[in-house]
């Protein structure tokens, strides 16, 4: 295959990758295809989510593989939408003038996208502080780190954009210490153990994703077993990385998938667990403006407790 496939709408486009292009960024390929588009807009389109590849929403430095399909819109929308300020639950652990330390519930997307335009944890932020706007990207302000919708537990949001700077440097450069629990199938032999195991795509089905030996990214998880029942364990994690889906695909690759997950584990076992049993626990980082350390944890929520609760009856 010598030229991507183009479709003929003028207001879309579907791309098939060509070798030529096999491992080259989303954003690079699109503004040699899209000449004299401009490459911001071309990224600003990407983030927004309104192109994806193989039907999946990637970042602008997706690494693209031959045959890969790129489709999307680049047209200008007569009217983009505004971010909507919405009454959504959730619990504040700390404010300060910099920051939010709140806790998510399950079942809540962190900010809005393909699929859940709003309803998220940013239009609840919008709603109680209405000075959020103008820190980050302007479809999801404050926000420096992502939970998965059906992950509980604690995360820290930006109140300025100084202090979003600052904390977007101290994830990436792993000065943040990130600690969560997890109810996994299996009883592991060791007490405690460190997977150093490359996390990307997987190769069949791109909207999972799996431990790779070639192309995937760096990624260190760090478990530590604290309570066992008669099939299942409950795990302390720390990871010193932050890919997507880090400890359930981790987790799965050692052979003790996090209870309820439905992606990664085993489905005959899934139907008893209200959703994947993983939270975010605790969070410790230097305050964005004076340096101190912040420490907070998110208590465990109502349906975790009560699965561990019958697993201990269940022992007995």
């Amino acid at each position: 295959m010598d030229e991507p496939w183009i479709s003929p709408s003028e207001d879309s486009f579907t791309f098939v990758v060509p070798e030529q292009h096999h491992d080259v960024r989303l954003d690079q390929f699109l503004a040699r295809l899209l000449d004299p588009i401009s490459r911001s807009r071309i990224t600003a389109a990407i983030k927004r989510e309104h192109v994806t590849v193989n039907n999946c929403a990637v970042k602008p430095g997706y690494r693209l593989r031959a045959g890969d399909t790129v489709a999307g819109a680049l047209a200008e929308q007569p009217s983009e939408p505004v971010l909507k300020a919405q009454d959504i639950d959730f619990t504040v652990l700390l404010e300060d003038p910099a920051f939010i330390v709140l806790s998510k519930p399950a079942g809540l997307v962190v900010h809005p996208g393909s699929g859940n335009p709003d309803r998220t944890l940013v239009n609840g932020l919008l709603y109680r502080y209405r000075d959020l706007g103008g820190n980050g990207d302007e479809d999801r302000p404050g926000i420096v780190h992502r939970l998965d919708k059906d992950t509980s537990g604690i995360m820290v949001v930006a109140r300025t954009a100084g202090a979003h700077a600052n904390l977007v440097s101290q994830f990436k450069d792993r000065a943040v210490t990130k600690t969560y629990l997890a109810l996994v199938h299996g009883i592991p032999e060791q007490d405690r153990g460190r997977i150093v195991a490359s996390i990307g795509r997987h190769p069949v089905n791109r909207q999972k994703m799996a431990v790779r030996e070639h192309g995937g990214r760096y990624a260190v998880s760090n478990w530590k077993r604290i309570e066992t029942y008669a099939r299942h364990s409950l795990v302390e994690m720390m990871i010193e990385t932050g890919r997507t889906h880090q400890i359930r695909v981790h987790m799965a690759h050692v052979g003790f998938p996090v209870a309820g997950d439905r992606v990664y584990g085993p489905h005959r076992d899934n139907a008893m667990f209200p959703r994947q049993l993983l939270h975010s626990w605790k969070l410790r980082f230097r305050h964005p403006a004076t340096g101190r350390e912040i420490e907070r944890e998110a208590p465990l929520p109502e349906d975790f407790s009560a699965v561990l609760e019958r697993l201990e009856e269940e022992r007995c």
